[in-house]
């Protein structure tokens, strides 16, 4: 395996699924996003955005609130530190991995 191949497969396979990374980069852009914003930005379903945002949660890379507006439940997403670290990491290696990998 060359070096440019064990570059990308040290990433972070929990960011590195499309629909995760692209919640992320969202996330990393804005200090907070409500459930819909994200599906819609994302073009995910209800419940494929619910399973993707509970992984980022459960490794502690995002924070979600639950609460109402009125009588509506209204969820709200952000990023913490862990995950703009992590994120950051993810970016700068797959950064990296096109740099190694361009044609010369």
């Amino acid at each position: 395996m060359s070096s440019d191949q064990r570059s990308l497969a040290s990433v972070d396979r929990l960011i590195h699924e499309p629909s995760r990374s692209n919640i992320l980069a969202i996330l990393a852009i804005v200090e907070s996003v409500d459930f819909l914003y994200l599906q819609h930005e994302t073009g995910l379903t209800k419940g494929n955005l619910s399973v993707h945002l509970s992984k980022l949660e459960e490794a502690g890379y995002i924070k979600i609130e639950k609460t109402y507006r009125g009588k509506i439940p209204f969820t709200l997403c952000s990023m913490n530190s862990k995950g703009r670290q992590a994120f950051e990491v993810y970016r700068k290696q797959l950064a990296q991995f096109v740099e190694n990998t361009k044609e010369t």
